[in-house]
């Protein structure tokens, strides 16, 4: 049930901070399941402005029962992934069947939310959550705002936060807010009259020339246009941007007659999940937990796969009646045991690479492909978990060439 006002609001048993993919998720395990559960988005429509390429897994979105999508929501599919450095060098993947799919995120979040509806969730829009209500210690609901109105106090056994990158209310729960320091700055983009790429391949671009911090990539859709976009720790993302576009020895050749369509800016969270993620009476998931990939930015599917944690956790407190922090750690402990190992993998590969030049980097790609690491990884369709993902293909000689020669490297960068 959506409703528009929020004298429809009616004492619900757990609150959803935020109507993106997580959010909804979690109201969608909640409501399943029969609890009585409300969403403050504050956007007036779920989904925009959208926040993210939509470069995701096909094996993760299987593995939470959300594959095979409608086609409206699919972009495109892909089984190959080409890696630039800043001098052009080209180093490509090409796997054995379809591992990513390019996703209209509009589109996705609002199917998810669709479905939380159908289930029984309450979405309440444009209506921004102001600050938590506390009483004795616990959090008992949250003041909301809707088009500038009064504010209202809305109560509830259990908040859920998803509010996504901003955290601004983990510091009212007691909790820490992200810290800039592991903060990213990104320009994503939709383009027409992209040139020389191939359909079935993402783009990635390394190189502190242009994305420094992080990367950039070219996402093409079936529909001949595509998405382009990097992040960066510092500078003006859309000035790397122009600078991709107009400079870069392989995407000039690619975008130099793109025509940009749409534009938006966001962060990006890589320092790994916050230390604590649990209050009383308050359950934080998603980008404001920082459960995002270190390596590429990815938040998806590891926030979902949280959302679905923080719902079974919330619904067995409520069963219990115990919303208490002692009871509600156990969310950030399975969490824990099912990502610390990827998570810790991940952070070291981020280390890695923010420690290469881009002479270094060039070198990389072009040492890889001579030690037949494109064909180590044909196989592979686990890109989310990387740490085991990166167990699985070790045992590969060049893989055990190439982990020997990244230490090199990093040492080297490291003295």
């Amino acid at each position: 049930m959506t409703t528009d006002t929020l004298k429809a609001v009616n004492s619900p048993n757990a609150i959803v901070i935020g109507g993106g993919p997580v959010g909804s998720y979690a109201a969608l395990n909640l409501a399943k399941l029969g609890v009585k559960v409300t969403v403050f988005e504050e956007h007036p429509e779920i989904g925009l402005p959208s926040h993210c390429a939509g470069h995701i897994s096909i094996r993760s979105l299987r593995r939470i029962g959300l594959y095979p999508l409608p086609n409206n929501i699919v972009e495109n599919v892909f089984n190959t992934a080409n890696f630039y450095s800043p001098r052009g060098t080209k180093f490509s993947i090409r796997l054995s069947q379809p591992v990513t799919v390019a996703l209209d995120r509009a589109r996705f979040d609002k199917n998810l939310a669709d479905q939380a509806k159908a289930a029984g969730a309450q979405f309440v829009l444009n209506t921004c959550v102001q600050s938590i209500i506390k009483s004795n210690g616990f959090i008992k609901g949250v003041n909301v705002q809707q088009n500038n109105q009064r504010q209202e106090e809305v109560y509830s056994k259990i908040t859920l936060d998803a509010e996504g990158v901003s955290s601004r209310l983990l510091k009212h729960a007691g909790l820490t807010a992200l810290k800039s320091k592991g903060l990213v700055y990104a320009v994503e983009a939709e383009v027409e009259n992209v040139t020389e790429i191939e359909s079935n391949a993402v783009e990635v671009y390394f190189g502190k020339s242009y994305a420094p911090g992080f990367y950039a990539w070219l996402i093409p859709k079936l529909d001949g246009t595509a998405k382009v976009g990097l992040a960066t720790n510092k500078g003006n993302p859309h000035e790397f941007l122009r600078s991709l576009m107009f400079k870069h020895p392989v995407a000039s050749k690619q975008l130099s007659k793109a025509k940009i369509t749409q534009i938006g800016y966001h962060a990006i969270t890589l320092g790994g999940p916050i230390s604590k993620t649990y209050a009383n009476g308050f359950l934080a998931c998603g980008d404001c937990a920082s459960q995002v990939k270190p390596t590429t930015g990815g938040g998806v599917i590891f926030g979902l796969t949280c959302a679905k944690i923080a719902a079974q956790t919330a619904i067995e407190a409520l069963q219990r009646d115990d919303v208490s922090a002692n009871f509600l750690q156990i969310y950030q402990k399975r969490c824990s045991d099912l990502l610390r190992f990827d998570f810790n993998v991940m952070l070291r590969l981020r280390r890695f690479l923010d420690s290469l030049s881009d002479e270094k980097i060039d070198e990389m790609l072009r040492v890889c492909g001579k030690l037949g690491v494109d064909r180590a990884l044909t196989e592979v369709d686990e890109i989310d978990f990387q740490g085991k993902m990166m167990l699985t293909v070790l045992g590969k000689p060049a893989m055990l060439a190439a982990v020997a020669y990244f230490a090199m490297l990093y040492l080297s960068a490291n003295p």
